[in-house]
């Protein structure tokens, strides 16, 4: 009694989704915009300090602001793109990064800049996860 065991024949067609690559780009773009906003204050620092005039200790929350509210609630946004949709919180969160990142460059204080740095924190935080 020799059996040979035979594998299943089943013939799945491999779909393309072309659409996948430009989804893959527009998260690589998200993440790559919080990156440089995380790192492009060093340049700006210079001329914020010549404009606003802020002290020593504005001029640290100025630049650290941003990452430890990103930090802060980067678990919490990642639990509320599961609870209400990934796609919802990315556009969600892409459409305030742009809103308050012009209210970040209107800053006339440094009071302002760092409650502006602190709300971009927020919608870099949506669209990290």
């Amino acid at each position: 009694m020799t059996s040979t065991l035979q594998p299943a024949t089943t013939t799945e067609a491999v779909t393309k989704r072309p659409g996948r690559w430009l989804a893959l780009s527009v998260l690589v773009l998200a993440v790559l915009l919080v990156a440089v906003d995380a790192t492009v204050l060093g340049l700006a620092t210079p001329y914020i300090s010549e404009d606003l005039k802020p002290s020593g200790t504005q001029l640290l929350w100025i630049g650290d602001v941003y990452s430890f509210v990103i930090a802060g609630l980067l678990v919490s946004m990642g639990s509320l793109g599961d609870r209400i949709g990934r796609k919802r919180i990315l556009l969600v969160g892409a459409t305030a990064f742009g809103a308050v990142s012009v209210l970040n460059a209107y800053a006339t204080t440094p009071e302002m800049l760092i409650v502006a740095r602190a709300l971009l924190g927020v919608a870099g935080a949506t669209l990290m996860p």
